[in-house]
């Protein structure tokens, strides 16, 4: 089945982008052929995470106007097979339902099983376009109260917009903080914001490291972030696993 995945967030700062790449990635091991779209116009940084800075040239707006076709438009991964990738234009654009349609249907048409996109954090005007060709929604949120709040609006933003299914990520968890109530838990915030746990991920300093490198995470090592958004990726196949430990 195609599905069209809007990743948002309440706040910048959640890791979202690299949640993003992460499953993307994760996907694209598990056989499915993926289109990752970075929509954060004008703070677009996927193509450095995946790194792909030499490889992107159109934007997905450029798309939806109908200026390029995605056959063309669409960039494959240089080391990840049936991952490729759209950027962000550098300003934010005028977007149309007719359009981000128009895309949606040429992914399919291209045998894309998903398209994961990058969201804007917060509550950008562009959200709502990604949310209208979105079949479901995951919202990313780190643990502390701030973030959790913002989550909270922006899942209702999606819920607005008829996706059915928005569940939550919560990432960068550190245990200790937790524990000292320093920072809200799993069960806090998912009854905060009303969402259904999708995944955890737990804080690992690779994944910025990784990200500044433009290597995948998920080539580098098994374990923390890495086995998250394989078990994200999974779960969004359709398997039920258990929350992993942290």
């Amino acid at each position: 089945m195609f599905k069209v995945i809007v990743i948002a967030s309440g706040k910048g700062g959640t890791g979202k982008t690299s949640l993003s790449a992460g499953v993307a990635t994760a996907l694209a091991d598990l056989g499915r052929r993926v289109l990752v779209i970075d929509g954060d116009s004008g703070l677009r940084n996927l193509d450095i995470v995946l790194g792909m800075s030499d490889s992107v040239v159109f934007s997905f707006a450029d798309v939806a106007r109908g200026v390029v076709a995605l056959e063309k438009a669409a960039a494959p991964h240089p080391a990840i097979e049936r991952l490729s990738m759209l950027t962000a234009p550098v300003g934010a654009p005028a977007l149309s339902e007719n359009g981000m349609r128009l895309l949606a249907a040429q992914a399919q048409e291209m045998g894309f099983e998903y398209v994961v996109i990058d969201g804007p954090a917060g509550l950008a005007p562009e959200l709502r376009a990604f949310a209208q060709i979105a079949t479901q929604g995951i919202v990313i949120s780190t643990p502390d109260s701030a973030s959790i709040r913002g989550a909270e609006r922006v899942a209702r933003l999606l819920e607005e917009e008829h996706i059915m299914r928005v569940r939550l990520v919560i990432n960068r968890i550190r245990p200790r903080l937790i524990q000292y109530g320093l920072a809200s838990n799993v069960d806090d915030a998912m009854d905060l914001t009303g969402l259904q746990l999708l995944g955890i991920v737990p804080e690992d300093e690779d994944v910025i490291a990784c990200g500044n490198s433009g290597k995948s995470i998920l080539r580098i090592k098994k374990t923390g972030a890495s086995l998250a958004y394989r078990n994200i990726a999974r779960r969004l196949e359709g398997e039920r696993l258990p929350v992993m430990k942290v």
